[in-house]
């Protein structure tokens, strides 16, 4: 499997994740002194940043890994900002819906690739390999 759609799973592994976080503060707006949560992505991107050298020559240094770990871990932090936008904790709607139409947008990038990977095989297949 090409290094290009592990990267897009990963993609969408974080996004499941973070879409339940979203969901999970959103569902506690109202809920007195909670801390709002957000998922740590810096791992993961700086694996998956590092893990692609584009080369034009073939002299060029070409570094592409073995293996991206596919089930990577997210981390799901709190977060300690004083900033009571709701009155009762952290939590501010605005962002949280703003973040939600974010993610949206990632998965729906993400899953539109990999489906398109995913036709190309099988126009291939049925063409018997005649491009």
């Amino acid at each position: 499997m090409p290094t290009s759609v592990k990267l897009l799973q990963n993609l969408l592994d974080y996004c499941a994740v973070k879409n339940q976080v979203i969901a999970k503060n959103i569902s506690n707006i109202g809920t007195e002194n909670y801390r709002r949560e957000d998922v740590v992505f810096k791992d993961v991107l700086e694996e998956n940043v590092n893990s692609i050298l584009k080369t034009s020559n073939g002299r060029h240094i070409n570094n592409l890994p073995g293996d991206i770990s596919p089930n990577s871990k997210f981390e799901s932090v709190l977060d300690e900002s004083t900033d009571m936008d709701s009155g009762i904790n952290n939590v501010n709607i605005d962002r949280e819906m703003a973040e939600l139409a974010e993610n949206t947008l990632r998965f729906k990038f993400a899953s539109r690739k990999i489906g398109d990977y995913y036709r190309n095989i099988q126009n291939v297949i049925r063409a018997g390999g005649k491009v």
